[in-house]
């Protein structure tokens, strides 16, 4: 066995990792992307976006808790991988029911509710928010490479359900003119009616794309137990990056030499003596396959090579990295969902539905990107969040200027409303997976605070947009057709 074998291992733990990301954000996703077959079934209608923003801040009591738990006691989450997995069983049984009972409803002080599918999104976005902050630190567990894997398959969380909806047919809306026919001076004289709005049936059921969530949610669960349980791909693991190396063509001059350099250790490494704990208990001869065995000089070596490349970024950039990180999640997934309708309705239908679906494919083709072309310049990533704010603050116009926004009707308002959305999740989505491996780099803590970070700038986001769409309307929808 030489050194191939630890680089061909390398591309399924890339898939798997890719496979546990889809997890992350896919049930709210997926029931947003539901919305207009839901509204015509649930007595809330319209209203429903509403009733599910705030069933999503509650479930930020999630991440809240999991974070503090970190700080505090930190001992209760000493079994990650099984909370994790407990998680994500919540989620996959979650979608399952929900494709059963998604339209239950109950008479709650004299109205009638869809209490089975507001309870059961609580239960979804519990686990989805709390993803930002427990899925994070165990992908610090691997090398710094997979981080990008991660970041596809939370764009694809995004993706699928998409894709999913446009070939179920949700959201296309026909306009129709319904004549009238009026009895006036003693004669029918039919007169030409409004234009409304008419749904296209489904290609199939809402049950069924549950289903299709659930499916995902379970392949998640199962790509996350392979990585933890399979010992094929502990030398993946980030302290290991340097073992299969020691092992098999035993290139010690480069790894001793890389030692030299001043860095900071993280907390979460210990001294190997081959003995001595390493990784959450477990020793470096455990972490290798029991027929590589190494001598104490080659561990003194790992030793030297873990104490390498973890360069400490000072608290000035640390602060300013967070601050990036929330004003660009607050933004995204904040204030755009909000105001998509009213940015995009007033151009018509098609550029509305273009706008969401190459938006959503953005996303993982920004993160593709990433993995090609990786910066940790941070002069880069200040210009492409410049570029990004500025970019979201025309969209963020044209909604405050809906019904009426300028080039209104004409094919180069159109082209320019779909080019927005593309580059507005392109330049954020580029820029989150840039500086979520620069918080790779600083551990455990530092992802956890990444996704930390990254959850309270949704939130403050959303409830911002909540009190400026649906308390203070300031914002005017335009007509379907």
């Amino acid at each position: 066995m030489g050194l191939p074998t630890c680089v061909d291992r390398s591309v399924f733990v890339h898939i798997l990792i890719c496979m546990f990301g889809t997890s992350s954000w896919l049930a709210v996703n997926g029931i947003w992307v539901e919305l207009p077959l839901l509204v015509q079934k649930l007595p809330e209608q319209w209203t429903l976006p509403s009733y599910m923003s705030v069933v999503i801040q509650l479930a930020n009591i999630g991440p809240i808790s999991y974070t503090l738990i970190s700080i505090f006691a930190p001992f209760i989450l000493s079994h990650e991988k099984v909370i994790i997995l407990f998680i994500l069983m919540i989620g996959a049984s979650s979608c399952l029911l929900l494709s059963f009972f998604w339209e239950y409803t109950t008479f709650i002080a004299g109205t009638q509710h869809s209490t089975a599918l507001l309870i059961l999104e609580f239960f979804l976005a519990l686990v989805d928010c709390t993803s930002s902050v427990a899925f994070f630190p165990f992908i610090a567990n691997f090398k710094e490479k997979y981080m990008t894997s991660y970041f596809i398959g939370e764009g694809l969380s995004g993706l699928l359900p998409g894709l999913v909806a446009l070939g179920q047919g949700v959201g296309v809306v026909n306009c129709i003119n319904i004549t009238k026919t009026n009895f006036t001076n003693g004669s029918w004289i039919n007169t030409t009616g409004n234009i409304f709005p008419q749904y296209q049936q489904p290609n199939f059921p809402a049950q069924d794309f549950f289903l299709f969530l659930f499916i995902i949610t379970f392949m998640s669960g199962f790509a996350f137990t392979l990585l933890g349980l399979m010992p094929q791909f502990r030398s993946e693991m980030s302290l290991n990056n340097n073992v299969c190396e020691l092992v098999y063509s035993r290139k010690d001059s480069e790894l001793t030499s890389s030692a030299t350099v001043t860095t900071s250790i993280d907390s979460t490494l210990s001294p190997c003596n081959c003995t001595e704990s390493v990784n959450n208990g477990q020793s470096v001869s455990h972490l290798l396959n029991q027929d590589d065995k190494i001598s104490d000089d080659e561990c003194q070596e790992y030793k030297l090579a873990s104490r390498s490349i973890k360069p400490k970024i000072s608290p000035s950039l640390y602060a300013y990295l967070l601050l990036l990180t929330a004003t660009i999640n607050g933004i995204s997934n904040g204030i755009l969902p909000a105001i998509q309708s009213y940015a995009s309705l007033p151009y018509g239908n098609k550029p509305f539905s273009f706008s969401v679906l190459f938006g959503i494919i953005a996303n993982p083709l920004a993160c593709f990107l990433a993995y090609f072309f990786p910066t940790k310049n941070i002069i880069y990533i200040t210009v492409l969040t410049i570029l990004g704010c500025s970019v979201a603050g025309y969209d963020l116009t044209l909604a405050g200027l809906s019904p009426n926004p300028f080039l209104r009707g004409k094919k180069l308002g159109e082209i320019l409303l779909v080019l927005s959305w593309i580059l507005v999740t392109g330049f954020f989505s580029y820029v989150k997976v840039c500086i979520g491996v620069i918080f790779r780099t600083q551990g455990r803590r530092g992802l956890l605070w990444y996704g930390v970070v990254t959850q309270a700038g949704s939130a403050v986001g959303s409830i911002i947009m909540f009190v400026l769409v649906n308390v203070l309307k300031l914002f005017t929808s335009a007509p379907m057709c």
